[in-house]
């Protein structure tokens, strides 16, 4: 039975659905919130950039112009003004610039005046170049400009480097496009004694390209000595499309001419260019004194070299011309930095003219081209002088340093064997050094070490020079020895040391040793018998055919101490299988006077024999022989007064040579061992040879005792 208090449900009742909820809302993504202010902030920048570009392109930055002087004087340490217009904008991204009377001061050294005023002045410069350290200028409107270039007394600073350090060396920004009217540039160098005013001339461009070349003009002095220049960038728009500037440039000074040719990579770039430079004048030394670079006196010269600059340095390469009669290859390069300029040369010659040598030892090249070898004397006090006394140029040796190497294959000249000449030369703060100096003479070897000291005053040189064992007949056969019949051999060393700026006051102050020795040979008689005058000798070979016979030499030695320029025989002893000669006396650095006898003692019995000596004397440049001297007149008197009194057969004793003369121990001969070491084949001290002292006047005279001495003793010793 139904419970009657349950509800009464409807049949046909559904269940109740399940209460519906809503559903969920979609979440918003959200940015970090250091990013949302990263970009706010980058936002904020470039609005404040854009508003200060749009400013600035609208005002043209006008309002900047105090500013920009007030930061301008306070980098630079100068004072900055612009009188006129001033602009300063982004044009869209480069850097626009104009000013219209700009003037930036001289450095206070610099004793007043402006380094740099214009007229007018616009620019647009590469914005991002400039961030990287890359400075270029794509377009320069210079309008009446003024630059003034210049270096301090001491060369430590110069008016381009804004600041009181060393100066730095001038580097110009790259500039694509130039139009310049009316700009000046001056140059002041004080050691250097170079000054320079350069002249640009007005260039016009139509439609962004240039309608001519860009042209300039000047002049200037450099160590005193005037110029002028001219020259001009021939191809301008290659330099703007990127490409080279074409340059042509022409120097002329006094007795030079120098052109310059070839290609810029841009207008005011000097590095990596490609040039070529042709130099020609009546004296190379005048090109070189330009740059305080002292070099020998030339004949006319012509030069032709590639050209090009590498950091601070200079290089001709090829380097190929000729100056006077003689030719010149090879390469240089001057490299300009401290402490002083120096100058590398690597050269060669094929042929050297002999007249083109003369200069390098101080003889004056247009003198000897016009006289020859009479160019070489002088005349001083009716005397004539043969050693030069052209002064050394110390001052410009304190200017730069020199490392150069030079070789010589041939020296053409008459009777004068020389070749293969190989010089190093070094200069270090005004030691020069001639090290090797060596050449080919005669089939033997002259090898010389030389240094000329000119860090002290009066200049000090040092002489090493040697010769190698060479044939005896072809180093004299310019002076009337014969190859032929000639085996001996020579060899030879001056060890001296000089005072004095000039080869003649060097060699006139000079003191050391000059030995040349002769080892076993053989010599052509006739050269013999004249000098040592045995005339029944001289006379028998010569009716017997027989003048080609050697004379067989067993050693010699012919040698002079030197003492305060002047030279005296220690000692001349040579030494034959059938005579002695022997030679007394000497010469003079110092007036160029000659003095010496030579006097041959027979070992064999000669029934005529004069036994006097042969006289050398008068100058070096004008030496005379006196085969008639006093002691052969006496004898000549004396074998007549013997014929007169006695018969005339008794006169021939008077030319008897017993033939008691002592021969030689070759051992000291050989050593070059002065008079003193001299001995005899018994051991025995010599007595018949000189000692070696000095005891002559400065003017050559001698005294009446002296002279009588001097007869006593053939021409006697200095």
């Amino acid at each position: 039975m139904a419970d009657r208090d349950s509800p009464i449900v409807a049949a046909d009742a559904t269940p109740a659905d399940p209460p519906q909820t809503a559903p969920p809302a979609k979440e918003k993504h959200r940015w970090p919130r250091p990013l949302v202010i990263a970009l706010r902030v980058i936002g904020g920048i470039l609005l404040a950039l854009f508003l200060a570009w749009a400013i600035l392109y609208v005002t043209k930055g006008r309002f900047l112009k105090g500013t920009f002087e007030r930061i301008a004087s306070s980098a630079t340490g100068r004072e900055v003004r612009v009188e006129g217009d001033f602009q300063f904008y982004f044009n869209p991204i480069n850097v626009k610039y104009v000013s219209e009377g700009l003037t930036v001061s001289n450095p206070a050294w610099a004793r007043g005046g402006n380094f740099f005023a214009a007229k007018r002045i616009e620019a647009n410069v590469a914005t991002f170049s400039f961030i990287w350290g890359e400075r270029r200028i794509n377009i320069l409107d210079l309008q009446g400009g003024t630059v003034d270039l210049r270096w301090d007394e001491a060369g430590r600073r110069n008016s381009w480097t804004f600041s009181e350090e060393k100066g730095e060396p001038l580097d110009l920004p790259l500039i694509r496009r130039a139009v310049v009217a009316g700009t000046r540039v001056r140059y002041r160098d004080p050691r250097l004694r170079l000054t320079a005013d350069i002249t640009v001339d007005t260039v016009e461009a139509r439609d962004d390209r240039f309608a001519n070349s860009i042209r300039f003009r000047g002049d200037g002095t450099a160590r005193g000595t005037p110029f002028t220049l001219w020259g001009a960038l021939l191809s301008p728009n290659a330099t703007v499309a990127g490409g080279h500037n074409q340059l042509a440039l022409r120097i002329n000074g006094v007795r030079t001419r120098a052109d310059i040719t070839g290609t810029l990579p841009g207008a005011t770039e000097i590095e990596g260019a490609k040039l070529n430079a042709d130099v020609r004048g009546q004296n190379l030394a005048d090109a070189f004194a330009v740059f305080g670079i002292a070099v020998p006196d030339t004949r006319s010269y012509r030069l032709r070299s590639a050209l090009t600059k590498q950091g601070d340095s200079w290089r001709f390469t090829g380097l190929r011309g000729r100056f006077g009669e003689s030719d010149l290859a090879g390469r240089m390069t001057v490299r300009i930095g401290e402490p002083r300029l120096l100058l590398d040369a690597d050269l060669v010659t094929r042929t050297l003219d002999i007249v083109d040598a003369g200069p390098f030892i101080g003889y004056n090249p247009n003198r000897l081209e016009a006289q020859g070898s009479a160019g070489t004397v002088t005349r001083e006090g009716g005397r004539p002088r043969l050693l030069p006394d052209a002064p050394l140029r110390v001052e410009a040796l304190r200017n730069f340093d020199a490392r150069v190497s030079w070789k010589v294959a041939r020296v053409r000249a008459e009777d004068f064997p020389v070749s293969d000449i190989t010089l190093g030369l070094s200069l270090d703060d005004r030691l020069l050094k001639l090290s090797p100096f060596n050449f080919a003479m005669a089939r033997g070897t002259v090898s010389s070490d030389i240094t000329i000291n000119a860090r002290r005053e009066p200049v000090f040189t040092d002489y090493d020079i040697r010769l190698s064992p060479t044939p005896m007949g072809t180093l004299l056969k310019g002076f009337g020895v014969a190859e032929s019949g000639t085996s001996g051999t020579v060899r030879a060393r001056v060890r001296m040391t000089g005072i004095g700026n000039s080869v003649r006051d060097s060699l006139g102050n000079s003191n050391g040793r000059i030995a040349v020795i002769i080892p076993r040979g053989t010599m052509w008689t006739r050269n013999v018998q004249l000098s040592e005058l045995d005339i029944g000798l001289f006379v028998q070979k010569m009716f017997e055919k027989k003048l080609e016979k050697p004379v067989e030499i067993n050693c010699g030695l012919v040698a002079f101490t030197v003492r305060g320029g002047i030279a005296a025989a220690d000692p001349i002893l040579i030494d034959t299988r059938k005579n002695v000669m022997l030679g007394r006396g000497g010469f003079s650095f110092r007036n160029e006077t000659i003095d010496l006898a030579f006097r041959a003692d027979g070992k064999q019995f000669s029934l005529f024999s004069g036994q006097s000596p042969v006289g050398i004397g008068g100058y070096f440049a004008d030496p005379s022989l006196d085969v008639i001297s006093p002691e052969l007149l006496g004898r000549a008197g004396a074998g007549l007064g013997l014929g007169v009194v006695a018969t005339p057969i008794a006169s021939l004793l008077a030319f008897v040579d017993v033939g008691d003369a002592k021969s030689a121990d070759c051992g000291p001969v050989l050593s070059g061992a002065t008079a003193r070491a001299q001995r005899d084949t018994k051991g025995r001290p010599r007595d018949d040879v000189g000692k070696g002292t000095t005891a002559k006047s400065e003017d050559g005279s001698r005294s009446k005792g002296e002279r009588k001495e001097q007869r006593k003793k053939f021409l006697g010793i200095f």
